[in-house]
């Protein structure tokens, strides 16, 4: 692969809320050099719903050498706050392409999915229930999902490239059909799942047989034993509350930062050898589910998180005894992976 990367979070943005409250530049450029040294990255997908946020750690991620992927991450917002923040975004990701680095701007994730205005419904949920129910209807939804994507993605990337000047792509969900002449990358979302272990490979060998360079990006599994086989649902353990902000598991998991690795592990091989351009492990850390090692299981939310640390709420870890959280199994697997 051309570019190894991760996918860094820097906060997403829910009915005003941040899910990632401390964000300290130093802490930043301290995660990403980690990312870079040790876990031995070329690139990094930063995602997020702050622009602000997005252009701090792009330009941290510059000054390092990495290949930023600068990923604005609308949650339940409309067409038009997602067009917004898009084009704020794009100036900002061209300002960090125009200081020398190399920027790849990705024009939104699942949008599909993830917002409003796409498919019926004010929450995710309710448009995931919308678009799976039924499913004699099924097929007419999705015809209309992509029509409605189609306009809205034509539409911004024109007015994206007048404010950004380098390689664009979009991180799509495959059902949503994505017209890719659009765009200088194919991303997908390509999580493997029991249901389509036996056809995985072959799909990402017939993806790589298009013209354009493929890049991956969302693949990660939670940390319970049996994760792997319902990936992309495995985060779906976790209760919240009518915000979204995580609460606690619904009930009690087996911890399996093995099984965590091996499937990261079994991934990555499969990409790297059918020749994907770019992978984004999904993801770094999400400092919202921490682990709770003692008390109630049931609190260890950390068993939710694809992170490949883990976080602590109170106590720094072992391993680099200034932060906050500790590599799990998974860390060194992506790490020696990628030193190959």
């Amino acid at each position: 692969m051309r570019a190894k990367g991760v996918a860094y979070d820097t906060g997403f943005i829910r009915d005003g809320k941040i899910s990632l409250e401390r964000f300290d530049p130093e802490l930043i450029r301290r995660e990403l050099t980690i990312i870079r040294d040790d876990l031995h990255c070329n690139a990094v997908h930063l995602i997020g719903g702050d622009p602000e946020r997005l252009e701090l750690a792009a330009r941290a991620a510059a000054g390092l050498g990495l290949e930023v992927w600068f990923s604005p991450y609308p949650l339940d917002l409309t067409a038009d706050e997602t067009l917004a923040l898009f084009l704020d975004c794009a100036e900002r990701a061209e300002r960090v392409r125009a200081t020398g680095a190399e920027v790849v701007f990705v024009a939104g994730v699942e949008l599909s999915i993830m917002n409003r205005g796409f498919i019926d419904g004010d929450r995710i949920e309710e448009r995931l229930g919308r678009l799976l129910g039924e499913p004699d209807r099924r097929a007419g939804r999705i015809a209309e999902v992509r029509s409605r994507l189609s306009r809205f993605l034509g539409a911004a990337v024109a007015a994206i490239r007048e404010r950004f000047h380098g390689k664009i792509t979009y991180a799509a969900i495959p059902f949503e059909g994505v017209d890719w002449d659009l765009f200088d990358f194919v991303t997908l979302e390509l999580i493997r799942s029991a249901e389509v272990a036996d056809r995985f490979r072959d799909g990402v060998r017939d993806l790589v047989a298009q013209p354009k360079p493929v890049a991956v990006t969302g693949f990660g599994v939670a940390t319970w034993r049996g994760a792997g086989d319902v990936a992309p649902r495995s985060m779906e353990i976790l209760e919240s509350d009518a915000a979204g902000m995580p609460l606690r598991l619904n009930g009690r998991y087996e911890r399996d930062e093995a099984g965590q690795a091996a499937y990261l592990g079994e991934l990555l091989d499969i990409f790297d050898s059918e020749g994907v351009d770019s992978a984004f492990v999904h993801l770094f850390a999400l400092n919202n589910l921490p682990h709770r090692p003692d008390g109630d299981p049931r609190d260890d939310l950390d068993l939710a998180s694809g992170g490949i640390v883990k976080v602590f709420e109170d106590r720094n870890g072992d391993t680099y005894p200034d932060m906050i959280w500790e590599p799990k199994a998974a860390f060194t697997t992506v790490a020696e992976h990628y030193a190959r």
